[in-house]
């Protein structure tokens, strides 16, 4: 079973309960092929979004444990097909990387291995944690063969 960390910054609101239903259902239809973990970072405000970085840190693995993948707006730009084979040509567990409101640091993009884009747009980090979830699902089922992406 391939494993998938969901690196994130902030939770989901009460008031905004459908995101994390979206998730479950995603996490849901790919937990026969994925073991995905989803290890929330507390979000810091004004001076202190610094230790959002440090924290994010102590939680991705060393580069001989995971395949750091940063979500930021100057990453790579992936069509579905392109970021299918980039998830399913990783032998070692995935940690996906999303931050909050300030963004990532620099500390944290240079400890990754690969710098995507979801867009060129800017998205709340709890609507960037829905797109990924989807994202992985149409991977899985274009390395199925599964009809949902078409």
């Amino acid at each position: 079973m391939r494993k998938i960390n969901i690196i994130h910054v902030g939770n989901i609101k009460s008031q905004e309960k459908y995101f994390q239903d979206i998730i479950d259902e995603y996490t849901k239809r790919l937990s026969a092929e994925f073991k995905i973990t989803n290890i929330e970072i507390k979000e810091e405000a004004g001076e202190n979004a610094g230790k959002e970085g440090k924290k994010i840190l102590e939680k991705v693995g060393d580069k001989t444990n995971s395949f750091k993948i940063a979500l930021c707006i100057e990453g790579k730009k992936l069509s579905s097909e392109q970021f299918a084979k980039l998830l399913y040509n990783q032998m070692k567990p995935v940690d996906f990387i999303i931050g909050g409101p300030a963004g990532l640091s620099g500390e944290v993009k240079k400890s990754a291995d690969y710098l995507l884009s979801l867009s060129d747009m800017t998205f709340s980090h709890r609507m960037a944690r829905v797109m990924l979830a989807e994202q992985l699902y149409r991977a899985y089922s274009i390395e199925t063969g599964r009809k949902y992406h078409k």
